[in-house]
């Protein structure tokens, strides 16, 4: 039976994870249990592990634009320490990437492989980690892009609306970026299926399928809640200037999966339908 180790295994796709693989031999590793910028530690901890998952990031997309040096440690470096102990170990590596690496000017969905064009300072650092997974474990690795993430388990935007509309008659949202709302439950089961499939390695786009704008996402969730989506209010990203900046256009592709002889992610719609009736909207 094969081990596996997770690190970023209390996060939000972290512990949805260590669900998909119950009754499999797990090691689950928090950010206090492994550095990942550290080497040793790493290459430690991925010993007798034949798949190796990361969900360990530096997430903060807002804060790596003043510290992109701490991002780049662990979205880079840190794939990087995984990718040589996987090596070394004769393990698959599945490195949980994202949307950021593009530059969010598309119009179609992006194929898997559509050339990297990061616009932000946390889409650098995880570009650099995908390319440093290529280059140390090209034969055994998974990159699976990943985008708008919900579930049970953390802070995420459906749990945010919740507790705005507790507090507020109206919530404004914008309509201008549009993407793939994911459950990590959806995209847990979807990572385990994939290494069950004993699908190539390659690149993967683990969003469910179909598209929306956080507007329509809002209104969904409001919906779902049973409440009144009249409530969430259109705005542009005009009126939420961040720091970082953001893609307006994130919808992935994949094709991937029916290459691999695999289905792609459920609709979005149904996935949260789903979220909704378990009451995994997360924390609010």
């Amino acid at each position: 039976m094969a081990r596996y180790l997770i690190t970023g295994a209390t996060g939000m796709l972290g512990r949805d994870l260590q669900a998909a693989l119950a009754g499999r031999e797990v090691t689950a590793l928090s950010r206090a249990d492994l550095d990942v910028t550290d080497l040793a530690a790493v290459r430690d901890a991925a010993a007798g592990h034949d798949v190796i998952i990361n969900a360990a990031a530096y997430t903060k997309v807002d804060d790596a634009e003043k510290n992109e040096d701490a991002a780049y440690a662990v979205n880079a470096l840190g794939a990087r320490n995984l990718a040589i102990a996987a090596s070394a170990g004769s393990a698959q590596l599945v490195q949980v990437s994202t949307d950021y690496v593009f530059n969010g000017r598309g119009t179609s969905p992006y194929p898997e492989d559509t050339p990297r064009d990061p616009i932000s300072a946390y889409g650098r650092t995880k570009a650099a980690g995908e390319r440093f997974v290529q280059q140390e474990n090209p034969t055994g690795s998974f990159i699976v892009r990943t985008a708008w993430l919900y579930g049970g388990h953390g802070p995420n935007f459906a749990a945010t609306m919740l507790r705005l509309a507790a507090t507020h008659d109206t919530v404004s949202v914008v309509n201008d970026q549009r993407g793939q709302p994911t459950w990590t439950a959806d995209l847990a089961r979807q990572i385990v299926a994939l290494l069950d499939a004993e699908a190539p390695p390659g690149i993967y786009h683990g969003t469910n399928s179909g598209e929306a704008t956080w507007y329509d996402f809002a209104r969904a969730v409001f919906a779902h809640a049973g409440l009144d989506p009249d409530r969430v209010t259109p705005t542009d990203s005009s009126q939420f200037v961040r720091p970082a900046p953001r893609p307006s256009y994130s919808v992935l592709g994949h094709d991937a999966w029916q290459d691999a002889g695999l289905p792609p992610m459920r609709a979005w719609t149904d996935a949260l339908a789903d979220a909704a009736r378990q009451g995994t909207f997360g924390e609010t």
